[in-house]
């Protein structure tokens, strides 16, 4: 009994000991803008990435990561609220004509956390809204500043990210002050306890730039690099690549016009790497490293044909590097386990001990909101047993770009539910303009080989199921769908696919063929429309 006593007190103090560690806990989220894998952590030998390198010897690797929903605001919707695009609302883009926001109830990843009293930073894009669903206490943006500035300009980053620790150091100190004024039994050691911080640096680079900003290259490759009206980013170091030098992804015609158009995507890749690397001196001359928790990623596939936007593989696969000072055990290895963007917002709640809340929103006013994703955490300690799912939902991205997708990745297949099938597969302003993009269309209208995997008439015009084995179709050309040797496959993952649906709350789960009457209980009616 003695020894269970002496057992259950070092427990105790050890639990104690815990905690009090724990307050030392910080986030620092870095999502790129339309960024893939051509970076040396993921095998590409030709883009120089030193400081992805290096972070990702401090990290676990994750080998399938996967986005949500391949649009950004979307995206970077689900990543701040761990809800898929369907269900926060964010239904397409946030900016401009377009004007899409979540849901006013949802609790975002910023509000959580700020009603914890942990401090939080937002740098870069931010592409999401209402203001009062994401609220940041310190807040550099396209909305109070030019986007090339506070997400390309790498110095500027440098400085805002500096001002940002500067500033969360002062706000300890007077604190403080005012605590010690308040009550003298405060002692006086000199040492000031700092609230946790989330700092959310979410660079424009690699996004397209030739539909918004020609003048600087069709991935603002030019901007900042010391030519005549570009400007000079004085921490930057540009990199150039040859059209001879680039590796075409199998996704992307091997032509002139695209390896040229990879070639200034490249350069943007080195400038991202470079700004990274400045983000991460940062942390580490500010003394945080120690204490903070690091994820990278980015929001949504490559900006090139069947890349974002779409929810094949190539559209949703995404680079994933979490780097844990607390989990050292797999820094430099990989994980296979499927993973997605909506696990970001449990995996920082659960690093912060912050709980999610009870609430609900418009979508399924009858049940509470429950994340659908995980914490990661645990596999950064073993590789994890059965995680081989993810789901992804997809409804527009320009506002004029309807065709709404449902996916399930499980295990070997890939399950792709196109709604509006009928319809043409819609082309992005941004894509449509691109020198890639012209290429393949000049090269179909006049006959010419494409040098593409398929043919635009396939990439338009498409089946309503779609079912791809992609460990023997990596590029998803077979579908199977119509295969009844895989008809007991197909069928599992549209239950499962639906299941995920109804629980998410999904206004889209009963479409096309019938229509969602959730008045007295949800359900889903006839339509005997024919498809």
């Amino acid at each position: 009994m003695v020894v269970m006593q002496h057992a259950a007190v070092l427990s105790f103090i050890l639990a104690t000991c815990w905690i009090g560690e724990s307050k030392k806990r910080n986030v620092l989220l870095i999502i790129a803008d339309d960024a893939g894998f051509e970076t040396e952590v993921y095998n590409n030998s030709v883009v120089r990435t030193p400081h992805l390198r290096s972070l990702a010897q401090r990290s676990l690797v994750f080998n399938n990561a996967f986005t949500s929903v391949s649009s950004c605001s979307p995206s970077r919707s689900a990543i701040l609220t761990g809800l898929p695009q369907h269900q926060n609302g964010m239904y397409g883009l946030h900016q401009g004509v377009h004007h899409f926001n979540s849901f006013d109830q949802v609790q975002s990843l910023p509000l959580l956390l700020s009603q914890a009293n942990i401090h939080t930073g937002i740098i870069g894009k931010k592409h999401v809204g209402p203001g009062s669903v994401y609220p940041f206490d310190f807040a550099y943006t396209e909305e109070n500043n030019s986007v090339l500035q506070v997400g390309r300009n790498i110095t500027r980053i440098k400085l805002l990210v500096r001002k940002f620790f500067r500033t969360h150091k002062e706000e300890a100190v007077k604190r403080r002050k005012k605590e010690k004024q308040g009550d003298n039994r405060i002692r006086d050691d000199g040492e000031e306890e700092e609230r946790p911080f989330f700092l959310y640096v979410a660079f424009h680079d690699t996004h397209r730039c030739g539909h918004s900003q020609p003048q600087y290259g069709a991935f603002c490759e030019k901007f900042g690099n010391g030519e005549k009206g570009m400007g000079r980013i004085p921490d930057w170091t540009p990199e150039y690549y040859t059209p001879e030098q680039v590796k075409v992804p199998p996704f992307v015609p091997d032509t002139p016009a695209a390896r040229a158009d990879l070639a200034s995507q490249y350069t943007t890749v080195s400038r991202l790497d470079q700004g990274i690397g400045l983000v991460l001196r940062e942390l580490r001359e500010a003394g945080y490293e120690n204490d903070t928790l690091v994820v990278y990623s980015s929001d949504n596939g490559i900006p090139f044909p069947n890349g974002r936007t779409n929810l094949y593989r190539s559209g949703t696969a995404e680079p994933m590097l979490v780097s844990s000072p607390e989990h050292r055990e797999r820094w430099g290895d990989t994980s296979q386990a499927y993973v997605s963007l909506l696990d970001i917002t449990p995996t920082i709640l659960d690093w912060f001990s912050v709980p999610y809340g009870s609430y609900r929103l418009p979508s399924s006013p009858t049940a509470p909101v429950r994340l659908t994703g995980r914490s990661l955490l645990p596999a950064l300690v073993a590789e994890p047993g059965g995680w081989h799912t993810v789901y992804a939902s997809q409804s527009l991205h320009e506002v004029t770009m309807y065709y709404p997708i449902r996916s399930v990745h499980q295990g070997a297949y890939h399950l792709l539910h196109n709604l509006h099938y009928r319809m043409p597969f819609p082309i992005d302003q941004d894509l449509y303009v691109s020198p890639t993009f012209q290429d393949l269309l000049n090269r179909t209208h006049t006959g010419q080989p494409t040098h593409w995997f398929k043919s635009l008439e396939r990439y338009y015009n498409r089946d309503r199921w779609e079912l791809y084995d992609t460990r023997a179709d990596p590029e998803e050309t077979r579908n199977l769908a119509s295969d009844s040797a895989y008809s007991a496959v197909l069928e599992s993952l549209r239950q499962g696919l639906q299941k995920w649906q109804w629980e998410t709350g999904d206004p889209w789960v009963c479409g096309p063929d019938y229509v969602l009457e959730d008045k007295l209980e949800p359900r889903c009616r006839p339509l005997y429309n024919g498809v």
